[in-house]
């Protein structure tokens, strides 16, 4: 099986769900704490190119409803969303998962069941 990389952080409920599904299908990983390691402007921008920054910013948490209206109404496209997303980490909606071929925001196991391990 291919490389997998999760980048979260390690108290979000929602990763320990995907982290706890790939430890009991027995899938190597490698987590990257973006609160400890931070993320580069080059890999939201990989990212953005699989899927679409509306997509991986998180506008429901409560760190997007902690910064400023003015702050927020600024993000109109892809490069103000990494600009947010890399100053502010918990703005990247989680987990991300990447392989080498795919990209997972969010943890849906149905889909990861599909992709990962009917593969």
């Amino acid at each position: 099986m291919e490389q997998i990389i999760i980048y979260s952080i390690p108290n979000c409920d929602v990763t320990r769900l995907a982290l706890a599904w790939l430890k009991s299908n027995h899938i190597d990983f490698i987590f990257h704490d973006y609160k400890k390691k931070g993320i580069s402007i080059e890999k939201l921008t990989e990212w953005c190119s699989k899927t679409n920054w509306q997509t991986l910013l998180n506008k429901r948490g409560t760190t997007w409803k902690k910064i400023e209206l003015s702050v927020q109404q600024s993000i109109i496209d892809e490069p103000s969303a990494i600009r947010i997303m890399q100053e502010h980490t918990s703005l990247i909606k989680r987990p991300v998962i990447e392989t080498r071929k795919q990209l997972f925001v969010g943890f849906d196991e149905q889909l990861l069941t599909d992709k990962l391990l009917k593969a």
